[in-house]
């Protein structure tokens, strides 16, 4: 109880500040009990929603987090939260709204204040790009898992085995990625699929360029640890910010289900986005994806899925309750798959 509450200490305060803000908000604009507790009960249905979108986010953050020394953890869970929280669930809708209506910043949150309508609809319209980039890296990241060549351990044994052998063909991942982006397309209008497919390689092009950057950090902190200096996690933080913003697309998009008041979405994916980075350290620390070997084959099908059901939102209306539960069953099977292996190998678990 002690660890827990040590791992998740700082999101129940950041929670309890957060509910009382929105509270006093809530009673400034309504004036009444009942305006309160529905406004409290969106925020609730909010964190919640941002959590079950991002349970696999929170695996996925804990094998690069794995990684990096303490210092960059922390700073995961500090500026990466600053970053989350001001960059994708404030900023960025009121980026797009700024862009797509050319208006200047201030017009933007004014517009946000004063006519959340409007700024529901400017932010919806531009679905079609948000789903192409943020889909675009999302299914790059679970492909890139699955086509590796050194990966020695298949959940799903067939698949994951084809996959890898596929991997000695030269970005054959990327080649999968653009025939579905080609695919996805052709179901579109040509202005639609024009943003759809540009946005999508945009997002590709990204995921290349985050990883490139990674890379070159990482060589040059190995250099660094060959004459005795500290290993730094720079390039894992870029990587992980990047893809905590992708993961946000469909929380952002899909808050405008419950509420399109700016401030009242912010509060309730904020929340959601702290108790996933304290997830995500609580993973690191407990060593469970050591424990639970195909946890994270779970989570990164779960990404490919959400990469995936993103890409065909550009077309098609999908539920984020369903997004939510196809990614919790993944992982949940992902994580009895372990258990049952934990039971049949007994000893040897302990030396993996």
């Amino acid at each position: 109880m002690n660890t827990l509450f040590k791992h998740y200490s700082g999101s129940l305060i950041f929670t309890l500040v957060c509910f009382i803000a929105a509270g006093v908000y809530a009673w400034n604009i309504s004036g009444t009990a009942e305006g309160v507790a529905q406004v409290l009960w969106i925020v609730l249905v909010l964190s919640i929603l941002e959590v079950s979108l991002s349970f696999d986010n929170a695996v996925v953050n804990a094998t690069v987090l794995r990684e990096m020394d303490e210092k960059w953890q922390r700073r995961f869970l500090t500026w990466g939260i600053l970053i989350a929280v001001f960059g994708m669930r404030i900023i960025f809708p009121l980026a797009i709204v700024a862009i797509a209506a050319n208006l200047d910043p201030l017009s933007a949150i004014n517009l946000s204040l004063n006519d959340p309508e409007r700024y529901e609809a400017i932010v919806s319209s531009a679905h079609v790009g948000i789903a192409g980039f943020g889909g675009a890296f999302l299914t790059m990241v679970g492909l890139n898992f699955f086509f590796d060549g050194e990966k020695d351990v298949d959940w799903i044994r067939g698949l994951e085995l084809a996959l890898r052998r596929f991997s000695e063909i030269r970005a054959a991942e990327i080649g999968v990625l653009l025939l579905i982006l080609y695919g996805i397309s052709t179901m579109l209008t040509d202005a639609d699929a024009m943003v759809f497919l540009t946005s999508g390689i945009l997002g590709l092009v990204t995921y290349i360029a985050v990883d490139a950057v990674g890379t070159v950090l990482d060589k040059m902190e190995r250099r660094k640890l060959a004459e005795g200096a500290v290993r730094s996690g720079l390039g894992g933080f870029l990587y992980l910010e990047v893809l905590d913003a992708s993961f946000s697309f469909d929380g952002v998009i899909g808050a405008f289900a419950l509420s399109n008041n700016m401030l009242i979405i912010a509060i309730g994916l904020s929340i959601g986005a702290l108790f996933v980075r304290s997830m995500t350290v609580h993973l690191v620390r407990a060593g469970t994806l050591t424990k639970y070997r195909f946890l994270e084959h779970g989570a990164f099908w779960a990404i490919i899925a959400l990469g995936l059901i993103m890409l065909l939102s550009a077309k098609f209306h999908i539920s984020e309750s369903f997004t939510g539960l196809i990614g919790a069953v993944l992982i949940g099977l992902s994580l009895a798959w372990s258990m049952r292996y934990n039971r049949r190998h007994g000893a040897e678990v302990d030396q993996i």
